[in-house]
């Protein structure tokens, strides 16, 4: 039931009655019932207040309902517990997405796992946007750093809503770059809106509320766990109609959420990289199990999404290409003078090392300054 719509900085928002909202985070409370048990519970019955009056003979007639998960579902504690979690939700002006209201995301409305109640601070309305999720390791390196800050940069004509889990490494480098860019961001808690992890990360709390937001459906009580990061992917998957992996190792959270993506029928992305480098493992590892598409240029993205390419390659490459270092306008000189030169022949001419020519070429590409070609040549565009 829906009991009055507001409007604040011309977003329009649906509230629920406190009442139903009780029987919703009840609901979610129960251990044993996820948010695809939940979804089934409420079609059958109407509410998540009916669900909780109904018999429990009755819900045990719902295909694939036993016994053990109907165990705890009338426990009085779990109103006791959602009163108080109201308070917390209201004292703190947090907003609440019911999975059937307009305001609850689109996309994760398509996700069958997808939370029955997402919590929302800051001030974003993510309707109709180009949202692109990108995550990786939080051991992210130097050369990972360019090549997520240069396809951040190269995107932003787009204004797509960045969205990644906050994190250490790869997370806050996208949504640093995006509040660089003045970009929308939307970081995807594994905690409740009561805390932030990792503490380092406080700082830029203000300016993601102000450019964006943050999401989660976990509660202020919420147990911190490392279980948490996992379920919070999906989230991070399910907002977006892509997701993009920087770098990874062979195992990590990141390869989780593009399994989640790919499991989602979305688009997904992975840098490639040397088959030395540990931190591309994963990637690597994407890409070859048809996984992913590879990403080794920032026209893919609009490409892949049909996205107008006109966006992308007009006004950026231009303004792009007055913003080189000095290394790199060393490097784009010297190919000037030579034309295509093969990377360790250009090493050598520019007095650097191997590993810093690799790194400066790739930024340079993905600036759409050179391209690659056969033979580990390299050429002006």
């Amino acid at each position: 039931m829906i009991i009055f719509i507001f409007i604040e900085n011309n977003l329009y928002f649906a509230l629920m009655n406190d009442k139903e909202l009780i029987y919703v985070l009840a609901l979610q409370n129960v251990p044993k019932i996820g948010d695809i048990t939940a979804k089934k519970f409420i079609a059958h019955c109407g509410s998540a207040e009916a669900v909780l009056k109904e018999k429990k003979s009755n819900l045990m007639k719902i295909d694939g309902i036993g016994s053990a998960v109907l165990s705890d579902l009338f426990e009085k504690r779990h109103l006791m517990e959602a009163e108080a979690e109201l308070k917390f939700i209201r004292d703190h002006h947090i907003m609440c997405h019911y999975f059937t209201d307009d305001g609850y995301p689109e996309r994760l409305k398509h996700c069958v796992d997808g939370p029955i109640l997402l919590f929302q601070s800051g001030n974003i309305n993510i309707k109709t946007q180009r949202i692109i999720s990108i995550v990786g390791t939080r051991k992210i390196t130097t050369h990972g750093m360019a090549i997520c800050e240069n396809l951040v940069e190269a995107l932003s004509p787009f204004n797509p809503i960045i969205v990644s889990g906050f994190a250490y490494g790869t997370d806050i480098t996208a949504q640093k770059a995006a509040l660089k860019h003045n970009l929308r961001t939307i970081g995807c808690l594994a905690h409740g809106l009561n805390q932030v992890y990792p503490k380092a990360h406080k700082k830029y709390v203000t300016d993601v509320e102000k450019y964006g937001g943050f999401f989660t459906d976990f509660w202020s009580t919420s147990t911190f766990d490392r279980n948490n990061f996992l379920k919070r992917n999906r989230i991070i998957a399910g907002l977006s109609e892509a997701t993009i992996v920087i770098e990874s190792a062979e195992k990590g959270g990141s390869l989780v959420t593009a399994d989640i993506a790919n499991s989602y029928n979305r688009e997904v992305f992975a840098v490639p990289g040397r088959i030395t480098d540990s931190q591309s493992v994963g990637c690597n590892d994407l890409i070859k199990h048809q996984r992913a598409h590879v990403l080794s240029k920032p026209e893919d993205v609009p490409y892949i999404l049909n996205w107008n390419l006109e966006t992308l390659t007009k006004p950026v490459q231009k303004q792009l290409f007055v913003e080189l270092d000095a290394d790199e306008k060393a490097v784009y000189n010297f190919l000037k003078d030579q034309g295509k030169e093969q990377l360790d022949i250009i090493a050598l001419r520019c007095q650097m090392p191997t590993f810093r020519i690799a790194t400066i070429l790739l930024n340079m590409e993905l600036k759409g300054v050179i391209r690659p070609l056969p033979g580990k040549l390299f050429e002006i565009v």
